[in-house]
């Protein structure tokens, strides 16, 4: 670039030059700042994926704002030459200062342990640095280290800025899974710190090699050499964070960037035997997955009583803290599929599986059950038990219990006691229930409908069952969600019920999250919603459901963060599970995050294309990111399905009317009307779309309607970007009061 004035950039120096451009030193003439002036190649702009490349860095580093993360301040065009303007950095490289000298011990603790926490703010972003080196690492004279150059980040767009397969980064600080082209997740920034962490503290490398191809062969095939022997005065602290940092199979990382801090703050450079929290949860972190029992009877209508089997012992291990038990829907996924061991665990991240058979002839009962590991196919327990069915309490008791011996799970205090206990004494009543549950997790308004009879039954048989009351509170907790019930009489039934579940049991997790269903979705109180769900993951921390409805309470009270946090903790436990995934997207949407929640619905619509409300959702987050045409493409294939969703023609029409295409517009209007009277239809959809045409009054009647017939999509009210020039009405502000948001 030959040009010494870019708009109002004066250019002071040439400071760095690579693959992905070229910088300089600039002053910014308006605001009278020292800059960095970034410009891609001019040929590689001429390719429109490379400089869609190079906006997404720019996009990716403005979405954080962090002190160890370099700030971005904006990305622009001169002459058809692109830009990104950042802060300028005064001091060096990491790199250059590894040329120096060897690095002392507090040093190397220091700048590692700031690195980790601008990369744990960019992972709460959904951001993927993935070219983490010495020379993306600046140091300022003050000591504080800054990341630089999200150029190789792998973005929640859904989409890599690399194509598929193509191995992107540095060599010689690469992770396994980068070098195979697989998929990578946020461990391959860990694995990378690591490598400079390494480097720091040995002076070499370690996977050194004089070129790349031998290099990707030691990093997939070799140890590196012990630090130990290449450092004496080493901590055995720092050996154990490099041993987790550098393990091939990314499952064995450390699980996130928090328990990586955890390790590094608690390192004590005087002590050769400590031994560190994080590193030795990694070896002892227990997880597993309850594979649903195969009915092996004869009668096939006995599906439910091996799936109910396999549930309850699911459901009886979440009451251990600590131990990581994958929920229902993402185990059952596998149901009836021939898949290796090996890859349920790889799918479902955990290290144990427990799979089995069941076969039934009235009362008399054949269960097997086989504990395996995961890494070679183990058989580590195995059983078989021919009892009647009077005994089906105490075989499971059995199988739970050899899975926390077998384990090697050390039992709080009480969880022996939660873990054996039983809600019923009766088969039968059990036997009721467990057909209740099997044709509720079917979620069709038949099959809930059925559900009701079964659980009734069971409270005929053990009026004491707290568990079929709190199956029945969210039976018609789900007729009011889907409108299949009045919502009066469906709220006044859950919360009969959810109540009657407390009052036999209060111990019981089940039942607060069933009363926190109600208090959220029928009478709005947020504080005491909160208080249920955070009892019920008290007494039950692998609820998945508990964990999934209390995200959206702190959600809807703008709390993202935790929000957030708690979807994560769901996903952990269910990743698999394709509403969850959804919800994710729906948090990360309204918090802000457009890169998060594009990647999360992409996800979604790849693991069902045929559900249209990802579409909805998806057309929302590019409609707001101001990317008009976009949006109205996504909305358009959401219309496409042969069962037409309302949200979907109210964010169409909500995009036609930001178009100025007024007709198409209240064609959707229309098209609502008529969905109306077959069916019932939020009044949210005819809200968006007049908030579109600037049509402020009827927005409130629609909003106010929904009010009223218990539209659960205005919980986003306060939160949702539509209707922020809202927010100073008087009408706006009544609305809200009357939700207590």
């Amino acid at each position: 670039m030959n040009k010494e004035i870019v708009l109002h950039y004066k250019i002071l120096a040439k400071i760095g030059e690579g693959g992905m451009g070229v910088v300089y030193k600039a002053e910014d003439t308006k605001l009278k700042r020292t800059v960095a002036l970034k410009f891609p190649p001019p040929e590689l702009m001429k390719d429109k994926e490379a400089k869609e490349r190079f906006v997404q860095e720019a996009q990716a580093a403005a979405a954080l704002d962090h002190p160890n993360i370099c700030t971005v301040y904006e990305i622009n065009e001169s002459e058809d030459q692109t830009y990104i303007a950042m802060a300028y950095v005064e001091g060096h490289s990491l790199k250059e200062k590894m040329k120096t000298r060897q690095l002392e011990l507090d040093e190397a603790l220091d700048i590692t342990s700031q690195v980790a926490e601008g990369l744990r703010a960019a992972h709460k972003k959904g951001i993927i640095h993935r070219d983490i080196k010495p020379a993306n690492i600046m140091l300022t004279e003050e000591g504080l280290a800054k990341i630089m150059d999200f150029g190789l980040a792998k973005l929640s767009w859904g989409v890599d800025l690399t194509k598929t397969a193509t191995i992107m980064g540095t060599v010689a600080y690469m992770s396994p899974e980068q070098a195979t082209g697989t998929e990578i997740s946020h461990r391959t920034d860990i694995w990378s710190l690591g490598c400079i962490l390494y480097e720091m503290l040995a002076g070499q490398r370690p996977f050194k090699s004089t070129h790349d191809q031998a290099a990707i062969y030691s990093i997939l095939n070799e140890e590196p050499e012990p630090i130990a022997s290449l450092r004496k005065d080493l901590p055995v602290g720092f050996e154990m964070i490099l041993h987790a940092c550098l393990q091939k199979d990314p499952r064995n990382r450390y699980r996130d960037m928090e328990a990586l801090l955890s390790d590094l703050r608690s390192i004590d450079l005087e002590d050769r035997t400590q031994v560190l929290t994080a590193v030795h949860a990694l070896e002892e972190s227990p997880s597993i997955a309850i594979l649903p029992f195969v009915n092996m009877s004869a009668d096939p209508e006995n599906e439910y009583f091996s799936d109910g089997l396999s549930e309850a012992i699911l459901n009886s291990l979440t009451k251990i803290e600590d131990f990581k038990v994958v929920a229902r829907t993402s185990a059952f996924s596998f149901k009836g599929k021939d898949v290796d061991i090996r890859d349920i665990g790889k799918q479902l991240d955990v290290n144990k599986v427990l799979e089995g058979s069941v076969q039934k002839a009235g009362n008399r009962l054949r269960i097997t059950a086989q504990l395996i590991n995961v890494s070679d196919g183990y058989h580590l327990w195995s059983e078989r038990f021919d009892r009647n069915m009077d005994d089906v309490f105490a075989i499971q008791d059995e199988i739970s219990l050899a899975i926390v011996d077998n384990l090697k799970i050390k039992l709080l205090k009480g969880e022996k006691t939660k873990l054996v206990k039983h809600h019923t004494n009766d088969p039968e009543a059990y036997n009721y229930y467990l057909k209740g549950r099997y044709f509720y997790n079917k979620r069709t308004e038949e099959n809930v409908k059925r559900s009701v009879e079964y659980y009734e039954q069971a409270l005929e048989k053990d009026p004491k069952f707290a568990l079929a009351y709190a199956g029945l509170a969210d039976t018609y907790a789900t007729f009011g969600f889907y409108h299949w019930l009045p919502i009066e009489e469906a709220g006044s039934k859950a919360k009969e019920f959810a109540l009657k579940g407390l009052e036999v049991d209060d111990s019981v997790g089940e039942t607060h999250a069933a009363y926190a269903n109600y208090i959220m979705w029928f009478e709005f109180k947020w504080a005491e919603a909160e208080k249920e769900y955070k009892k019920a993951i008290e007494l039950s921390p692998s609820d998945v459901e508990a964990r999934h409805m209390y995200a959206h309470v702190l959600e809807c009270l703008g709390r993202f963060d935790e929000a957030i946090a708690e979807m994560g903790k769901a996903l952990e436990l269910e990743p698999l599970q394709i509403n969850l995934n959804h919800c994710m997207g729906n948090i990360l949407f309204f918090s802000g995050d457009y890169n998060g929640a594009i990647e999360m619905f992409q996800k979604t619509i790849e693991m069902d294309p045929s559900f249209p409300l990802q579409y909805f959702w998806l057309g929302r987050v590019f409609l707001q990111a101001g990317a008009l045409q976009k949006a109205i493409e996504i909305f358009e294939q959401g219309t496409e399905f042969p069962t037409v969703n309302a949200n979907v023609l109210g964010g169409l029409g909500l995009a036609y009317a930001l178009a100025d295409r007024e007709k198409d517009a209240m064609e959707k209007i229309d098209q609502l009307e008529k969905l109306s009277k077959e069916k019932y239809v939020d009044a949210t959809p005819f809200a968006y779309i007049y908030m579109g045409l600037g049509n402020i009054d009827k927005t409130f009647e629609y909003l106010e309607k929904g009010f009223e017939i218990g539209d659960m999509y205005l919980f986003y009210l306060p939160i949702d970007p539509v209707f922020k020039e809202l927010h100073d009405d008087p009408r706006f502000k009544a609305l809200l009061k009357k939700m207590d948001l």
